[in-house]
């Protein structure tokens, strides 16, 4: 039943007239039988629409002719399979002055205005993504019908801005304000039927039934009172402010104001000006383009960019379509869910029944936490197979194994799934530490092994390293690094090398931590500091997360591997380990866990006053990490400057307000820090020592 009514709702789109028009530029255009005026948004050359000043000048070449011919009606759509727009092309504020954006976004809000004035009723017919400018031009339509796979939000958050093109007061004032107001400060997106009980749109419709939808809204038989009543009483300044207020303490729970302006910016704006649309206007164009200027926009674009570039390494397709994981733990499950999720035929093998049955049981939790929709998590449920025999591993395009780090059960396994695999199949390894050299060996054809490291959760995070070796062909890595953009996932093409790019990188922030705690700083304050400078986690927490069992595995193997500098290991930590005392795992790490497995802290104001601190305490842990970076840079570890500050910010979470590890040591200067690391050299020993690849990132 699922797979039929998927199938009837995939049904090719309803475009009126303009299916046969000719494009004229970024739009087609026609008039029906009832003089009903269709026009089809249908950006040339891409897959999906973004909204720019050509898309806006053409716009309103076609608002003449409205106002000219006095239509019935007007259909604003898109033609674009994927979706009505995916927002606003933020290539043309790159670079232009504050005025300049100024003049754009006045000269854009004119055209928008002008199709809210045509006398005619106007109707947006939304399918797909509908993200910022894209929403911003519906929502300047009488009527908004959204097909029932439509999924709209306001992103702008997430680049350091708020919506710019009108979508401040006119989502605040068509939908529920509270509602419109989390959209824009959260930066999500809702589905189709959430958009419409908040009074986003006014109607949810099946493709089949778009004709009559449009139908019914010419006649204003469709409409959504949803939020009347909150939009009469927030129409009122104290209404307003009290809300406002309720607003920044819980945006202030994850977004500084000195680090994120714009959350607090759009609250101040709907504040003081919600209850008029013309202030409101004018004071969002005055703040979108204040927010374009402040380094955090800038670097949070830069950001964006850096996810375009990561996923522009994709060249052409895998052609993968099944795909068998071995090991059903908590990597080989989530691994196996993502990818029957993102459409695969999955099987899952594992030699033990009971880690199978937690995996499937994971997998429905997962997938009904990203999916929401039952017909969906059903079908996809429906594509990932227990298979306890290995049966998959003869059909496989692509083998992944997900097992234990141990060498020898790994080489074990690929020399009973090499025999079954079939021509042109792809065994990749999820290894986090070992040498795929050493894993090669015996391999009869290694050529077609690499290594595809996900990052847990994988549901959550968005990186894999690629991992090659010297005997990997081109061929096996392109496809590898295509199957990766396969699964909404960016690729970052690494060596294989002691803790790749990420691991290598990450460990000694994590190992200074511990030595910070070794010297008495409270543990609280060492988080709350790397926190502060943008870290979605402080290093104490993040070893607890990982295990303490697993980060001085992990530790002790690079600093064999590495050798040199690699910090030390407190003793009292192995000890913590040989007790039981894993981290929220065991209930009991560093820290002492609760119920709900949150880490139970003493908040950072209540330390006493005579507790140690380190003025170096931020640069101790973020400069270890920057080294490592800069030295994977120079061993060609990893070849691309932009790729290795998307990995660690894709990976690691890495500050992303700060554009980078390597872009932030360029913009607080090379000199700067390798002076730092040698004063540090000087005062805690070798580990701090600057590698010589700082010279090269001087030019």
């Amino acid at each position: 039943m699922g797979r039929m009514l998927s199938a009837l709702a995939d049904r090719a789109l309803e475009l009126g007239p303009v299916r046969l028009a000719e494009p004229d530029g970024n739009w087609r255009g026609a008039i029906d039988e009832d003089y009903v005026y269709w026009l089809a948004l249908d950006c040339p050359g891409k897959s999906v629409n973004t909204i720019n000043r050509d898309v806006l000048a053409e716009l309103a070449r076609h608002i003449d002719h409205i106002v000219d011919q006095k239509p019935a009606a007007v259909v604003i759509r898109s033609a674009k399979p994927a979706g009505f727009a995916a927002g606003a092309d933020i290539n043309q504020f790159v670079g232009a002055s504050t005025g300049d954006i100024r003049g754009m976004l006045r000269e854009a809000h004119l055209i928008l205005d002008r199709l809210a004035n045509v006398q005619a009723r106007t109707i947006a017919v939304i399918h797909g993504h509908c993200l910022g400018g894209g929403l911003e031009l519906a929502l300047a339509c009488d009527k908004r019908i959204a097909v029932s796979d439509a999924s709209l939000g306001f992103p702008e958050v997430m680049l350091g801005l708020h919506p710019g093109l009108g979508g401040t007061y006119r989502s605040t004032m068509k939908a529920d304000p509270l509602e419109a107001m989390t959209l824009m400060l959260t930066g999500k997106s809702v589905s189709a039927r959430k958009a419409k009980s908040i009074g986003l749109v006014d109607a949810v419709v099946e493709e089949r039934h778009v004709a009559s939808a449009i139908e019914a809204a010419r006649h204003d038989e469709i409409g959504s009172d949803s939020g009347s009543l909150k939009r009469s009483a927030f129409g009122l300044k104290p209404a307003r402010s009290l809300a406002a207020k309720q607003m920044r303490r819980k945006t202030a729970e994850k977004a500084k104001k000195d680090v994120y302006p714009a959350p607090y910016a759009l609250i101040d704006l709907w504040e003081q000006h919600g209850g008029s649309e013309k202030a409101m206007q004018e004071a969002e164009i005055l703040s979108f383009s204040d927010l374009v200027e402040t380094e955090t926009s800038r670097n949070l674009v830069r950001v964006f960019f850096l996810r375009e570039t990561m996923r522009g390494l994709r060249q052409g397709k895998s052609g993968i379509r099944h795909v068998h994981v071995i090991g059903a733990g908590a990597m080989g499950g989530e691994i196996a869910a993502w990818s029957a999720k993102q459409g695969f035929t999955v099987t899952l093998g594992d030699v033990s029944l009971k880690p199978m049955g937690k995996a499937i049981k994971a997998a429905s939790k997962m997938l009904q936490a990203v999916l929401k929709d039952p017909i969906k998590v059903r079908e996809a449920l429906d594509r990932l197979i227990p298979d306890t025999d290995g049966l998959g591993i003869a059909r496989a395009d692509i083998i992944i194994e997900a097992v234990p780090e141990k060498l020898d059960l790994k080489r074990k396994i690929y020399a009973d799934v090499e025999a079954k695999m079939k021509e042109g199949a792809i065994l990749a390894t999820n290894t986090s530490a070992l040498p795929l050299p050493d894993l090669a060996e015996g391999l009869s054809d290694p050529s077609r092994f690499v290594g595809l490291h996900f990052f847990n959760p994988v549901s959550r995070m968005q990186l894999i390293e690629i991992v090659s070796h010297d005997a990997v062909s081109e061929e096996t890595t392109r496809r590898a690094t295509n199957f990766a953009v396969e699964l909404s996932r960016l690729p970052a093409p690494v060596k294989s090398a002691p803790g790749f790019l990420v691991n290598r990188a990450l460990l000694p922030y994590m190992a200074e931590a511990m030595i910070l705690m070794d010297e008495g700083i409270p543990k609280e304050r060492i988080d709350d500091r790397a926190e502060r400078f943008g870290m979605p986690m402080g290093p104490i927490e993040l070893n607890d997360q990982v295990g303490l069992d697993v980060a001085l595995d992990v530790a002790t193997s690079l600093r064999e591997r590495l050798g040199g500098n690699f910090p030390e290991t407190p003793a009292w930590l192995k000890k913590r380990v040989d007790e039981g005392k894993l981290g929220r795992k065991t209930g009991e790490g560093l820290y002492k866990f609760d119920e709900s497995g949150k880490p139970i802290k003493k908040p950072v104001e209540a330390l006493k006053d005579g507790s140690k601190d380190d003025p170096d305490l931020i640069d101790r842990l973020i400069l270890p990490m920057l080294n490592a970076v800069v030295a994977c840079l120079r061993e060609g570890v990893v070849k691309d400057e932009d790729v290795a500050d998307g990995a660690m910010i894709f990976g690691t979470g890495f500050a992303p307000f700060r554009g980078g590890p390597i872009h932030y040591a360029k913009t607080r200067g090379v000199d700067e820090i390798v002076s730092t690391m040698n004063r540090l050299a000087a005062k805690h020993g070798p580990r701090f020592t600057p590698d010589a690849g700082w010279d090269r990132l001087k030019g």
